[in-house]
């Protein structure tokens, strides 16, 4: 049947519509990934970059010390997204299941704020209450539990790891909210009248539907953390080194094929996990509606 001048007009303007964001995502995103994947093949020729398709840059990244910032990088950022997940799920699972919704979006809304305040001035708010004069020594000395103040809060794996956590941990928030609010209830009120104990209800129902919540608020807390810059320059102070701020200041002594070839892994690790998470979860299960792992 031959569409009227209407329904093409409408086709015309959904495609252009969507045009607008495909093209926002190439030219900014896509675009410059794969410039720094190309460069990172390139070499360094004084002050300027020579075409090449050479692997030295991943041979002196990956045969260097470099590696044991990558390895350190990769066990920080793991640990800090486990932690931001066992304290982002009783909070998302409490207000997906036992508070009112309006109520549920004022503490929504409530975890958003922190996006509106520049990062970098969050991270330093830390440096002066982990610090040895800050609130927290004072309040530990008050409370008698030590005797003088305390070193390692500021500037240690323990700093680093709470610039982490309060940092991406309320991402982490709303696909855990997401995904535990779109599971049926009636799947676990079926649970409780089989007779089944409530913490079984949860590890058997709950917990299994929730999962492509769980891996996308991990994605969310590893990829930030794992390409951090901030947080260890300012919290883990002089020589601290991760593999963002080491790109950084590979960048600061114009090594460009070296930084192209360490941002590349950084976009590696981020796409496997993107991948996986595609491969194994569909829209419908984000929601929460069901779980369909792919064969």
């Amino acid at each position: 049947m031959a569409l009227r001048p209407g329904d093409l007009a409408g086709q015309a303007g959904g495609r252009a519509l969507m045009a607008l964001p495909a093209a926002f995502v190439s030219i900014f995103l896509l675009i410059p990934l794969a410039l720094s994947i190309v460069i990172s093949f390139w070499e360094r020729a004084g002050f300027k970059l020579k075409p090449a398709f050479t692997l030295a840059s991943y041979t002196d990244f990956l045969g260097g010390v470099r590696l044991v910032v990558l390895e350190r990088s990769l066990v920080a950022a793991g640990i800090s997204t486990a932690i931001g997940l066992a304290i982002a799920y009783p909070i998302a699972y409490y207000l997906a299941r036992h508070m009112r919704r309006d109520l549920a979006r004022s503490i929504l809304f409530l975890f958003s704020v922190p996006f509106l305040v520049n990062y970098v001035i969050r991270t330093f708010a830390w440096t002066y209450l982990l610090g040895r004069t800050g609130p927290i020594n004072e309040a530990l000395q008050a409370a008698g539990l030590v005797g003088k103040s305390v070193d390692w809060l500021l500037f240690s794996d323990f700093s680093v790891q709470v610039g982490f956590v309060t940092s991406y941990m309320p991402f982490m928030v709303f696909p855990l909210w997401l995904s535990i609010s779109g599971i049926d209830r009636r799947l676990t009120e079926a649970s409780w009248i089989l007779g089944a104990h409530p913490w079984g209800t949860f590890l058997r129902i709950t917990l299994p539907l929730s999962l492509p919540g769980i891996f996308a608020a991990a994605i969310f807390g590893f990829v930030g953390a794992f390409g951090d810059s901030a947080v260890p320059i300012i919290l883990g102070g002089v020589g601290y080194q991760m593999i963002g701020n080491s790109i950084t200041s590979t960048l600061d002594v114009l090594n460009y094929p070296l930084a192209a070839a360490m941002s590349s892994v950084v976009i590696l690790a981020m796409l496997l996990l993107l991948g996986f998470w595609f491969l194994a979860f569909d829209l419908r299960s984000f929601l929460g509606k069901i779980v369909r792992w792919r064969v």
